[in-house]
C-alpha cells in the first residue's frame, strides 16, 4: 500500500490521465514509470540540460539512469549539436530535394568502418533493424534469421515468440506477446544464446541452406569468450550467411564507431542508432556493397528518412566524439560509477554483481527479493534527487563533482538497503509498489 500519497507530483497525475488515452501509457516500454518506481516516478520532464532533468513540478534531478535510453551520450541539449540543428531548421529541414548531409553522413560512417561500402538511414533503432533484416533476406534469397539479443518491436523479431512465448525471455525482455504478428512467420526468427557456440552450431546444422542472416549484438552484458565472435564470423562465411551486428545500443560508447572494432571482427552489415544523434532521431544501416545493393531490389522508402535534422545532428555528434575522445570519458565515468557501487556494497555487506560495457553498466542485487531491493534503491536515490534504475548510461556531461555526489548518495542508500535486508519484510520499506520487469499489460 502506498504510504506517502502526498509525494505524487504533477507527472504522476498526468501519467494516470495518459493511461486512459495512450495504450500502454507511453510510447516506449523502457520509459514506463512502472519500470522504475510505480506511482512515484516523476514520469515527465519540462527541461533537460547536461545531466540534469527538471520534472513537471520544477524539481531538478541528476540523471544516473539511462540518459534518454542511451540516446544522449554528450548530455542533454548539447550546445554544439543544438547550434547545428537550429541552423539546419532555419535553412529548411524538409524540401522536395534531398539534403546533402545524408551523403556526408554515409561517407563519415563508411570512413569509420573501412569494411563497409554503403549506407541507408532511418529514424528509430528497431526500424533500422527491420531494414537490415529485409536487405539480408533480399540479398540471400532466404527467409530464416538466427538472432541473439534485443532487436526491436517489428514482426520479423517478435515472430520468435509465436512458437514459444518464452523464446525472447532470455534476449533482454520477457513477457513479449506475439499477438498481431502473422502466424505464417512462425519459425522464421530463431534465437540462440550469447557465448553458447554449441547451440549456435546446432541451429546452423538444423537449418542448413535456409538461413538468410545471423543478427546479433556483438556485446551487451558479458564480453565474448573463447573466440565466440570469431567463430560466429567463420561459420557465417563458410555457410554464406550474412552476419549483422546490432550496434544500436553499443555503438560509439567504446570507440568512435562500433564496439565490434575493438574485437577485430567485421560483420557484413551493422546497425546504429541511439547515441548517433544525441537525442535527435537518426539511425543507420551500413554494410558491404554486395549486400547493401539488394536494397534496390526491394522497396525500402519513407518520407521522414529524408528529413534534415537527424543527419545534421549525427554529423555534429560524431564531430564532437572524434574531437574530444568522448568514448574515453564515457568509459572513465562508467568505471567510477562501478567503483561507487563496489565500495558501497562492501561497506554495507550487500552482495552485488556488475555487468555490461563500462559506459553502459548494470547492477545486480544478489539478494533475496532482488526486485524489491532494486525498487528501494531507486526510491531512496530519488529522494536524494537522482534518477536511477539498474542501468547507468554514462554521459560526457558527467564530471567529478556529480560523481562524488552520486557516490555519497549511493553509500547512504546502501545503508538503508542493508537495514531492509536485515528486516523480516523488506517490502515494508517501499513507499510504492514493486517495480515491473519485462512487458506487462497495464490495465
Amino acid at each position: 500500500m502506498l504510504k506517502n500519497k502526498n509525494r505524487k507530483g504533477a507527472g504522476q497525475a498526468l501519467y494516470n490521465k495518459a493511461k486512459n488515452m495512450i495504450p500502454g501509457g507511453t510510447q516506449l516500454l523502457s520509459k514506463r514509470p512502472e519500470m522504475f518506481l510505480p506511482n512515484l516516478w516523476p514520469a515527465y520532464y519540462k527541461k533537460a540540460k547536461g545531466y540534469n532533468v527538471w520534472d513537471m513540478d520544477g524539481t531538478k534531478y541528476s540523471d544516473f539512469a539511462t540518459m534518454g535510453i542511451g540516446a544522449c551520450s554528450l548530455g542533454y541539449s548539447d550546445d554544439y549539436v543544438n547550434k547545428k540543428v537550429i541552423s539546419a531548421i532555419n535553412d529548411g529541414s524538409m524540401t522536395t530535394l534531398n539534403c546533402y548531409e545524408e551523403v556526408k553522413l554515409a561517407e563519415r560512417l563508411i570512413d569509420l568502418h573501412p569494411w563497409s561500402g554503403m549506407a541507408r538511414f532511418s529514424r528509430g533503432g528497431g526500424e533500422a533493424c527491420s531494414i537490415a533484416a529485409r536487405i539480408a533476406r533480399a540479398a540471400s534469397g532466404k527467409d530464416k534469421i538466427l538472432f541473439c539479443g534485443y532487436h526491436g518491436w517489428h514482426d520479423w523479431y517478435i515472430s520468435a515468440n509465436i512458437q514459444s512465448k518464452e523464446n525472447l525471455n532470455q534476449q533482454l525482455l520477457s513477457g513479449l506477446d506475439s499477438k498481431g504478428v502473422p502466424s505464417y512467420l512462425e519459425g522464421t526468427a530463431i534465437p540462440f544464446l550469447y557465448n553458447d557456440i554449441l547451440m549456435f552450431e546446432n541451429l546452423v546444422s538444423d537449418h542448413r541452406g535456409e538461413i538468410a542472416a545471423v543478427f546479433m549484438e556483438p556485446v551487451r552484458g558479458n564480453p565474448p569468450v573463447d573466440g565466440f565472435l570469431e567463430k560466429i564470423r567463420e561459420i557465417c562465411s563458410q555457410q554464406n550467411i550474412i552476419l549483422i551486428f546490432d550496434e544500436v545500443t553499443s555503438g560509439f560508447r567504446k570507440n568512435p564507431g562500433g564496439v565490434h572494432l575493438t574485437f577485430g571482427v567485421n560483420p557484413d552489415m551493422a546497425v546504429f542508432g541511439k547515441a548517433l544523434g544525441n537525442g535527435f532521431p537518426i539511425s543507420a544501416v551500413i554494410g558491404k556493397s554486395d549486400v547493401m545493393t539488394a536494397a534496390q531490389d526491394t522497396f525500402i522508402s519513407s518520407t521522414f528518412w529524408t528529413e534534415r535534422v537527424g543527419y545534421v545532428a549525427a554529423l555534429a555528434t560524431l564531430e564532437k566524439f572524434l574531437k574530444y575522445n568522448v568514448h574515453e570519458h564515457l568509459i572513465e565515468m562508467g568505471n567510477k560509477v562501478n567503483a561507487s557501487w563496489i565500495s558501497a556494497s562492501k561497506n554495507s555487506n550487500i552482495d552485488i554483481s556488475i555487468d555490461g560495457l563500462e559506459p553502459l553498466t548494470h547492477i545486480n542485487f544478489n539478494v533475496a527479493q532482488p526486485s524489491i531491493i532494486q525498487t528501494l534503491y531507486t526510491q531512496e536515490m530519488l529522494k536524494k534527487k537522482f534518477l536511477v534504475g539498474a542501468n547507468v548510461y554514462s554521459s560526457f556531461a558527467y564530471d567529478q563533482r556529480v560523481i562524488d555526489k552520486f557516490s555519497d548518495a549511493v553509500h547512504e542508500v546502501f545503508s538503508t538497503l542493508s537495514k531492509a535486508l536485515k528486516s523480516e519484510k523488506a517490502i515494508d520499506f517501499l513507499d510504492s509498489e514493486e517495480k515491473h520487469s519485462g512487458f506487462k499489460r497495464l490495465t
